[in-house]
């Protein structure tokens, strides 16, 4: 059952106005709402701080304006404005709604976008499309946003959309971990996860050794601290890269042959030695799902098995995976989905701990490739395939070591839960590429000196601070400086944004124009002899997607097409004194089990029909297909 989220402040039941129950406490409100206050705090009990500096950033837009546009980033609660006006000014063809709530209790939003004339979301092919999972890779949700706004403003306009509208039900959900996105947007801190606290170092102690702006410029760069003693010689595993001129490029070498240590810009809280490695929480959401979960670090206790980082307690223990899995499970005639993150430029997708042809039907593989060369045609990413092997091994030999790069599983994640859990096209998309937008140096890798390059001939510098002089407190003199990591790292340069959100967003729809769509043809009648008839029913799947992958029959996710006759009850009562007798089939409930339709796949049924007396009779006869949709006509014998 849907949870609607509603703006007034009263409902109207049966023609009278009742005031919603209302707390007796204070509402708080949320850190981002408070205009006051000066440090952003988040919630759950840890041993380091809680609470933050609160950040102005010019790249984020933190009040929506009058238009939106695609110059900055977007705040929640600004998405949030649009994702509401929107609903209030396409009401015919969208619905908005809260699927679950964050740990901290933010709401997350969803919209489905569909011709309610048509009929309904759930009885129509779908598509799902969801950003904002990890906290500072905003760009998918910015995508998400594009997205959103093309569908609204060209239906009616553009033909091929408007299609998509009456006849499917596409699922935006912009952003599914508003507490760390809100963190990311409104401080310095770089974290990735929720804010739920999580033991990263597996010391005892929760959150402890956040990262700090010792500079006080809002922005948690790199330090870098040149090696003086016997004891940092030994340990210094940088040097400055000799290929670019300018002495800013660090590149890593085998501890002990190099000149500096590289640290994230902050303190060593818990004075174990390492820098900024337990901050604000840690859980990943997308090491949540239930396919191929894994422990936890730690949670293997031989001590020979895999393990997962961030997998959380168990599958689906975070609030926010487990709103999407729930709902996801809830709505089958979902055929696509893309959970998008950054910042590897990939269209990534199943299976993430096995080779593709070892665990993967023939026939589905056939159209993940075809998926993977449409979504190159419109982003031109380097790359397009699964995590285990494709991701793992892009550039094919560690460059360190030279030793060939072997493939890697990663458990408990998104793509792997859609294609074998729900069987359906699951992609785990990734946006940006941190500046490396060709090999300058054309040693086969797109890697920061790529993007150092790309920065300094086309983005004015503005990507890179110079490492700048400063005295640390444990660590003495250091340089701090590297890569802006919100803005150029993590994320593009906002003049960047609206190419990467656009190309993606118009993969995402692409591949719902290919939903699969049941072209359902006028039931036909046909008198073979007085009281007995023939009704015939013809369908072709016009759409670019089977009703069901191989691996949706195996785990029995879809079932059958099955055409089935309705008739008033009156008329069927009384066994072999019926007025009105389906002869064939002769199955007991009457229903016809049509398979699953391929795409591009005829299909015909026929029932017959004996009718006693010569008054009209009115039925309907039923196409109901898990993937395909749901059509209903009615006929009329006599």
């Amino acid at each position: 059952m849907r949870n609607y989220f509603y703006l007034a402040f009263s409902v109207l039941i049966s023609g009278q106005a009742f005031s919603q129950v209302k707390d007796f406490r204070q509402e708080k409100p949320f850190p981002e709402k408070n205009q006051k206050a000066k440090f952003y705090t988040v919630q759950g009990e840890r041993h380091g701080p809680s609470f933050f500096k609160k950040e102005t950033f010019p790249e984020v837009e933190y009040t929506p304006g009058e238009s939106l546009t695609f110059d900055q980033y977007h705040t929640v609660e600004v998405m949030y404005h649009w994702y509401e006006k929107w609903a209030a000014d396409y009401p015919e063809i969208t619905d908005l709604y809260v699927i679950g709530y964050s740990y901290e209790g933010r709401p997350i939003y969803q919209l489905t976008i569909t011709n309610k004339k048509t009929g309904k979301d759930t009885d129509k092919p779908a598509a799902y499309f969801e950003g904002g999972r990890h906290s500072g890779e905003i760009t998918s949700s910015e995508s998400i946003l594009w997205l959103t706004k093309h569908l609204l403003e060209n239906y009616g306009k553009d033909e091929e959309i408007t299609h998509l509208i009456d006849t499917k039900a596409i699922y935006l959900r912009p952003q599914n971990n508003p507490d760390g996105s809100n963190l990311y947007l409104y401080t310095a801190q770089r974290n990735r996860s929720t804010v739920k606290p999580h033991d990263n170092d597996r010391d005892g102690l929760i959150d402890e050794d956040p990262e700090e702006d010792l500079d006080g410029d809002g922005i948690i760069y790199q330090i870098r601290k040149k090696a003086v003693t016997e004891e940092e010689k030994k340990k210094a595993n940088f040097i400055i890269d000799p290929e670019h001129p300018s002495g800013k490029l660090m590149k890593r070498v085998f501890p002990g042959k190099g000149d500096y240590l590289i640290y994230t810009e902050g303190i060593d809280n818990d004075g174990d030695g390492s820098y900024n490695e337990d901050g604000v929480g840690g859980l990943d959401l997308h090491r949540n799902y239930p396919e191929n979960w894994r422990p936890d670090i730690g949670g293997d206790l031989t001590g020979r098995g895999y393990t997962q980082y961030g997998a959380g307690e168990y599958p689906l223990s975070e609030a926010e995976t487990r709103s999407t899995v729930l709902w996801i499970l809830s709505h089958p005639n979902i055929s696509v989905v893309n959970s998008m993150d950054t910042r590897v430029p990939m269209h990534l997708r199943p299976p993430s701990t096995s080779k593709s042809e070892e665990r993967m039907y023939p026939e589905d593989l056939a159209i993940y490739k075809e998926m993977d060369e449409l979504g190159l045609s419109y982003t031109a990413y380097p790359w397009a395939g699964d995590v285990y092997e494709t991701y793992a091994t892009r550039y094919k030999v560690n460059r360190m070591t030279g030793d060939p790069l072997k493939p890697s599983p990663l458990f408990g994640h998104g793509p792997d839960f859609g294609y074998f859990y729900f069987g359906s096209i699951w992609y785990g998309d990734e946006l940006w590429n941190n500046g490396a937008m060709k090999d300058y140096n054309e040693d086969g890798i797109y890697d920061d000196y790529d993007g150092l390059v790309w920065d300094e001939q086309e983005n004015g510098g503005r990507g890179f601070k110079s490492w700048t002089p400063f005295v640390h407190p444990e660590l003495g003199e250091v340089e701090i400086g590297g890569f802006h990591p919100k803005f150029f790292g993590q994320n593009g340069p906002t003049w960047q944004l609206e190419n990467w959100a656009k190309k993606q967003a118009l993969f995402n729809l692409a591949m719902a124009k290919r939903l699969p769509e049941l072209k359902v043809e006028s039931p036909v009648v046909e008198k073979l002899k007085e009281g007995l008839y023939e009704i015939t029913l013809q369908w072709t799947n016009v759409g670019g997607l089977p009703v069901a992958l191989e691996q949706a029959k195996l785990v029995k996710i879809v079932q059958e097409d099955r055409v089935s006759l309705e008739f008033a009850k009156e008329l069927t009562e009384g066994y072999e004194n019926a007025k009105v007798k389906i002869i064939s089939p002769e199955l007991y409930d009457k229903t016809i089990y049509a398979g699953h339709t391929g795409k591009g796949e005829f299909k015909t049924v026929t029932f017959q029909v004996e009718v006693s007396g010569d008054e009209p009779v009115e039925g309907k006869i039923k196409l109901s297909s898990t993937r395909g949709g749901l059509f209903v006509q009615e006929f009329k014998l006599n």
